[in-house]
């Protein structure tokens, strides 16, 4: 950690370790001059180690249920990989219907990834409120894995040759109608968070990350393509069936926290397209490739050997890795996901090398020096609207109002003033100074007395009758309202054709002048 020899007053700060479910496993040295961050320290490691050693020792199937602990928000992917590389290795061919069901199933996971990512980010810059919302369409996706799979997070669902069963009965019209509830789901994120000025106030321009740091630094997924990068494994390797779908790789070129939000939310839109699709359009068939297993050679083991009292009385279904080496890859929700597999002609891997995204993501340690310590954990989470567009969006309602509220004040101020100008005309008939002139010239006193006419004054005589003088003004309003269909107005209430209005006014008030004939009439 480099800290400039000539400050004293430098504070460092351990952020973390955090537990995995928070922040992912890490712990940050971080250190502050006052509330700027001027270095950054990383430090990883602090859970489920020698997981490369133990894949030595185990054979494929064997080691499917460790890996689902690479990452607990996404274990599909992890799946995937490990049975992706014997495959590869192997030039094991996955049917068509099982290639679809893992699409399937890789989306979903990716969906509740970006889920539990947004919660604790939008908590994270002090929105509560997402954090539980996001739950809710968390747990149904769950609810989808624990009817196919029997496990709701750690799975062991994938298999080398396809998967281990197929779809339970009704669960593809469960699968759809979670994908037309969760479309509206976030539609109401982005109503709720997108567009808030306080949300845009804190992530746009923070942990900006340029194309060439990106690229320098080996990030991959959200991180690389909201540096401005088209780069998705997905359209790239053409791995599983993703080619015979019609979808779109999310990215944008801003490279803050707010691009990094953006792709996110786009990914699970487009994840719900390729579900959609996949579902509308998957094969029958076989889910699995079952003549590709191979069992080991005959043994005819002794009732005291080793092999029968130690291993098992009959052997496990395994899969010989022939004598190559291969790297494979998927786009998981934070990245680029790797394999780097050597076969030795045995069971079991002779090496099996990891390649997970946050390693090179948590690396980019130099994207929090100049931020704020307060900006610190949102940086570290994210590892289209624009606010121009949403003033525009305010301004547009801003001019719908204008011209509801522009007779409204009209009305309002012509009242005051044919109010001030009676109190002045009677203060000049009485020759009288007093409290007609409250303010200067009387404008407080008209101000006062056109109030009361307009909020208090009751204009109904002692004989008058009530239903007749309530319904009077009613009609005068909606006669108003009535001239707009008449008159023709053109854009910003400018008159399009000035001689029929004068014609429409003139009639109008000489309706005026008979109902207030009818009136006094009545009152007689």
């Amino acid at each position: 950690m480099n800290v400039p020899a000539t400050r004293e007053d430098l504070m460092i700060v351990n952020m973390g370790p955090h537990h995995p479910s928070m922040h992912g496993v890490l712990r940050l040295i971080v250190t502050l001059d006052g509330e700027d961050v001027i270095d950054c320290e990383p430090i990883l490691g602090y859970l489920h180690r020698g997981m490369e050693k133990i894949a030595e020792n185990r054979t494929i199937i064997q080691y499917l249920p460790y890996v689902t602990r690479w990452d607990y928000l996404a274990t599909m992917f992890t799946e995937a990989i490990t049975v992706n590389a014997p495959e590869q290795l192997g030039n094991i061919q996955v049917p068509k219907r099982a290639s679809y069901i893992r699409v399937i199933m890789l989306e979903l996971s990716r969906i509740a990834s970006h889920l539990l990512w947004l919660g604790p980010f939008m908590a994270d810059i002090g929105a509560q409120t997402p954090f539980f919302y996001i739950f809710r369409e968390r747990e149904l996706v769950y609810d989808l894995f624990e009817a196919a799979t029997g496990m709701r997070m750690m799975h062991n669902y994938f298999r080398i040759g396809g998967v281990a069963a197929d779809l339970p009965y009704g669960w593809i019209d469960k699968c759809l109608d979670f994908c037309d509830y969760f479309l509206t789901g976030v539609s109401e994120y982005q109503k709720l968070i997108t567009r808030n000025p306080i949300f845009l106030e804190r992530v746009e321009g923070v942990g900006i990350i340029g194309v060439e740091e990106a690229i320098n630094w080996g990030l991959s997924g959200p991180m690389l393509r909201a540096s401005g990068i088209q780069w998705d494994l997905r359209k790239v390797d053409r791995y599983e069936c993703y080619d015979e779908f019609d979808w779109e790789v999310q990215w944008q070129k801003e490279g803050d926290s707010l691009s990094r939000y953006l792709v996110r939310i786009g990914e699970m839109v487009e994840s719900i397209k390729i579900i959609q699709q996949a579902l509308e359009g998957i094969p029958g068939g076989p889910y699995e490739n079952l003549e590709i297993r191979c069992f080991d050679r005959v043994r005819n083991p002794e009732l005291n050997d080793f092999d029968y009292r130690f291993i098992s009385k009959k052997p496990s279904p395994t899969f010989e890795l022939s004598k190559q080496e291969l790297y494979v890859r998927v786009e998981a929700p934070k990245g680029e996901l790797g394999v780097f597999l050597i076969g030795d002609q045995n069971v079991f891997p002779l090496e099996m090398e990891n390649s997970t995204p946050g390693f090179y993501q948590f690396a980019n340690s130099s994207s929090l020096i100049g931020e704020m310590i307060i900006d610190t954990p949102e940086v570290q989470d994210i590892n289209s609207f624009s606010r121009l567009e949403y003033l525009k969006e305010v301004y547009g309602m801003i001019w719908v109002l204008v011209p509801i509220l522009t007779p409204v004040l009209g009305i309002t101020i012509g009242v005051l003033a044919i109010v001030w100008l009676e109190r002045e005309i009677s203060a000049g008939i009485q020759q009288r100074i007093g409290p007609e002139y409250a303010g200067p010239l009387g404008i407080l006193q008209a101000l006062a007395d056109g109030t009361k006419l307009l909020f208090k004054e009751n204009l109904l005589p002692s004989r008058g009758d009530t239903r007749l003088f309530s319904i009077g003004p009613s009609i005068a309003v909606i006669s108003i309202l009535l001239s707009y269909l008449i008159i023709p107005f053109g854009s910003n209430l400018v008159l399009s054709d000035l001689n029929i209005g004068v014609f429409f006014m003139d009639r109008y008030f000489k309706y005026c002048s008979h109902w207030t004939s009818y009136v006094r009439i009545w009152i007689q």
